[in-house]
């Protein structure tokens, strides 16, 4: 008999085929945190260790990383061409293809506003237009990391502060849409944002789907990390 079975049959209740309770529905169950303790706590990340009720009683642990939410932007310029940053990434020890893109460290910063920074910082442009493209949980088994894509149209050039660290090699890469997806199948581009960022935009592109607006709602932005470090400042 599995573990689960065992630990149903001494509290004279059943499981079903599909390992709940008869008085549970599968979909259902609250994932109730019983205790939860910080393991570490840094800059841009906090790791944490959770207790939590999994269906049929039991309490196993789940670590989760804290991260800042993010911002990230697939740029189009009038010639159809997707303006892309290559970056070298130390955790990788390689230089990749990414979409201009950085951190909401900042409690209650506006996603756009840091969106609109990050495109000046890392590119040198300005849009005049922009709207929401997709909201992606990066890692949603062991992060709340989550970013907003945004796209951006009606690029001009403007003032670009003094790039300092990485951002001091980045190099520009314009790339037809066309040939940003085949690069992204190919496996040229691997940096999950812009992936998603770069299949969105054809996607949103060949069926005319509608986008969101630049200051649509975004429930998912993580703010835990932010609330820990303002506390912390408190404290």
């Amino acid at each position: 008999m599995s573990e689960a079975g065992r630990e149903a049959g001494a509290g004279g209740s059943s499981l079903g085929p599909d390992g709940h309770s008869a008085s549970e529905q599968a979909g259902q169950h609250v994932f109730e945190t019983v205790s939860s303790e910080t393991v570490y706590s840094g800059a841009i990340l906090a790791l944490r260790l959770d207790q939590v009720v999994m269906p049929g009683g039991k309490v196993a642990e789940r670590e989760v990383v804290e991260h800042h939410g993010a911002v990230a932007v697939v740029a189009v310029d009038d010639a159809g061409d997707v303006v892309l940053i290559r970056q070298y990434r130390h955790p990788i020890g390689a230089r990749l293809l990414e979409l201009p893109a950085g951190l909401i460290d900042v409690e209650g910063e506006d996603p756009l506003a840091a969106a609109r920074r990050e495109l000046a910082e890392e590119t040198g442009l300005a849009a005049a237009r922009w709207s929401v493209l997709v909201d992606v949980a990066l890692s949603p088994g062991f992060t709340d990391e989550a970013l907003r894509i945004y796209l951006a149209e009606g690029l001009t050039a403007t003032d670009r502060p003094a790039p300092e660290l990485e951002e001091a090699d980045i190099a520009l890469v314009r790339l037809p849409v066309a040939e940003a997806v085949r690069a992204a199948l190919a496996g040229e581009i691997v940096n999950a944002t812009a992936v998603a960022g770069v299949l969105a935009f054809a996607a949103a592109r060949g069926t005319g789907a509608a986008l969101r607006p630049a200051d649509a709602p975004w429930p998912g932005q993580p703010t835990a990390l932010l609330r820990r470090q303002a506390r912390q400042r408190e404290s």
